[in-house]
């Protein structure tokens, strides 16, 4: 059997999560740190992990491992990486405006390279771990090519782990330039009417990655820590 992690973070997420506030003005508690690696998946950077910047709520975790799995069966050669999610309590985490409550994550678009191949993108502190690169409107970067195919089937199995797991996606942001051919993948008619994508401008760049808030009940900012009377 192949392993997603999944035991692992079992064994490590009790007690259960708890969320509070807003994606953007939050905390988290018992947040559970994403294993570094899987089968047909890997963390951004050695350097974050260390820094503990890839915690989740427990819940996301397994949305997360499990939509890596359905994406596995579905297209077992694609590859695909995560970045940024956030720490392992919650609150600011610069630079971004989100990431406070442990529902959103940061995931690199698959790509393939000059072959063809499944791949992922190269990411160092030069490049700020991947954050820096910019793909041009056609989905390209240097020998790199954005594999939509590969892109919407994760962006779906997102959609069914969460459901799944009696969540929800609570919005989508990837860059509008590729929305016509994320569109017009396979999945694309189900991308059409069930992922919750910004209709605005995002207030930075989302070519190389793309960034899921999910859904969850939370309790509000400023309630009492599990365990603690107010």
């Amino acid at each position: 059997m192949l392993a997603f992690g999944v035991g692992a973070l079992s064994a490590h997420a009790a007690p259960a999560s708890l969320c509070f506030g807003s994606v953007s003005k939050g905390r988290l508690e018992g947040g559970v740190k994403l294993p570094v690696s899987g089968p047909n998946f890997s963390a951004y950077s050695a350097q974050a992990i260390a820094a503990g910047r890839t915690h989740v709520h427990a819940t996301v975790a397994r949305i997360i491992l499990d939509a890596y799995m359905g994406a596995h069966a579905a297209m077992p050669a694609a590859r695909y990486v995560y970045g940024e999610t956030g720490m392992a309590n919650g609150g600011p985490f610069a630079p971004h405006k989100t990431h406070q409550n442990g529902l959103s994550a940061d995931f690199f678009v698959p790509v393939r390279d000059a072959r063809g191949a499944p791949a992922s993108l190269p990411a160092s502190a030069q490049n700020h771990y991947g954050y820096d690169i910019e793909f041009d409107a056609d989905g390209r970067y240097q020998d790199y090519r954005i594999d939509f195919a590969a892109y919407a089937e994760h962006l779906y199995q997102f959609d069914a782990a969460a459901r799944a797991h009696g969540a929800a996606l609570g919005l989508v942001i990837v860059d509008p330039r590729f929305m016509p051919a994320l569109l017009a993948s396979a999945r694309g008619p189900w991308l059409r009417t069930h992922i919750p994508f910004m209709k605005g401008k995002p207030w930075v760049r989302h070519d190389e990655h793309f960034h899921v808030d999910f859904k969850l009940a939370c309790a509000p900012p400023g309630a009492a820590p599990a365990g603690r009377q107010p």
